[in-house]
């Protein structure tokens, strides 16, 4: 059965995490908190409700991209809603979030369960999940697992490509300064 005729998906569709006369929405707070926009935080919802889906239903652990686990973190600090209203009315069963123990072996685990996550994404939707959400298993445990958060209020966040530019107009200065001296 895909999604498209499963009553679980039709409940997870509509569902909406918080409050609704919350004067600061779940997508907003999960923007701000992620350094995201609206659109993409709208979207990383989206395929949070579709990881849940897939967790209940895939027939194995299903791994969230990174987006996603930041979605289902934020999640869990809504206890209430999580606890009673998703997993007690919704998904009618607790789906516990349990962190990789670590080392070589658990990584090649998880890696080989988020490949398997995706192609069960593919099979019950009927589509590629989005690779702006969704990267491949590599970017996902291999360029992602890099990332750190950092407090926007206490250090600036420059590209590296920025870095780099600049660096490379300090070189073309320099020359062009070098050259000037001696013209003259």
């Amino acid at each position: 059965m895909t999604a498209a005729g499963h009553p679980l998906w039709a409940a997870l569709r509509d569902y909406r995490v918080g409050p609704a006369d919350a004067a600061l929405t779940f997508e907003a707070r999960l923007a701000r908190e992620n350094g995201w926009s609206a659109p993409h935080a709208e979207a990383v919802m989206e395929e949070y409700r579709r990881f849940l889906f897939l967790a209940m239903t895939a027939g194995h652990m299903a791994v969230p991209s990174e987006a996603v686990d930041q979605a289902w973190h934020l999640h869990l600090t809504y206890s209430r809603d999580y606890w009673d209203r998703l997993c007690g009315e919704v998904l009618k069963a607790p789906l516990h979030h349990g962190p990789t123990a670590g080392g070589r072996e658990e990584g090649a685990h998880f890696f080989a369960l988020y490949a398997e996550t995706l192609a069960s994404y593919e099979r019950l939707f009927g589509t590629v999940p989005p690779a702006a959400i969704w990267p491949s298993g590599w970017q996902r445990f291999h360029v992602d697992s890099r990332a750190r958060r950092v407090s926007l209020a206490e250090a600036w966040v420059v590209p590296k490509r920025l870095v780099r530019l600049g660096a490379l107009a300090a070189a073309v200065l320099a020359s062009a300064g070098v050259a000037l001296c001696h013209w003259r």
